[in-house]
């Protein structure tokens, strides 16, 4: 394998679990989502689309919602990524990657969990969580297994 090409790379902070990818980098984004919120501990989670992720060194993984898992770094804690389940790509945490200008945002998401306090003047198109995400070919139904807080349901019907 190391004659394919490398379009980015990147890793966890202690350096444990490393990445490259050798399909390119596509559409970056920020969601608002609470689940991403949550998953990073911030406002927002900076992501970019990736298909030929190699690892070195084994990420642990997360099964965040019916439909998706979270990976880190067991060792110091990096989110690395968001990981439709049935899907060959992977959305890669932009602040992991060693070089983050590579992945420009081109959208926002999941904008009905925006913070208020959040002003962001950017023009991005800005899209709601819905039945089936952006493509409209996902579920209709996402299913929560982060723990809940007092108020929040669970289960998020979109």
């Amino acid at each position: 394998m190391p004659d394919e090409p490398t379009y980015a790379t990147g890793g966890c902070q202690c350096g444990r679990v490393r990445f490259r990818v050798t399909e390119g980098l596509g559409r970056a984004n920020l969601c608002h989502c609470r689940m991403c919120q949550r998953a990073t501990g911030n406002a927002f989670a900076p992501l970019v689309t990736a298909r030929g992720v190699v690892f070195e060194g084994e990420p642990a993984r997360f099964a965040s919602s019916n439909v998706a898992e979270r990976g880190y770094c067991r060792d110091c804690g990096t989110p690395l990524f968001y990981a439709p389940l049935g899907s060959d790509a992977v959305e890669l945490m932009i602040g992991a990657l060693d070089d983050p200008e590579a992945a420009r945002p081109a959208l926002h998401y999941g904008i009905e969990s925006r913070l208020g306090w959040l002003h962001l003047a950017d023009g991005l198109p800005e899209y709601e969580t819905r039945p089936g995400g952006l493509s409209g070919t996902g579920p209709g139904t996402i299913t929560s297994r982060q723990h809940p807080v007092p108020g929040e349901a669970a289960e998020e019907d979109r």
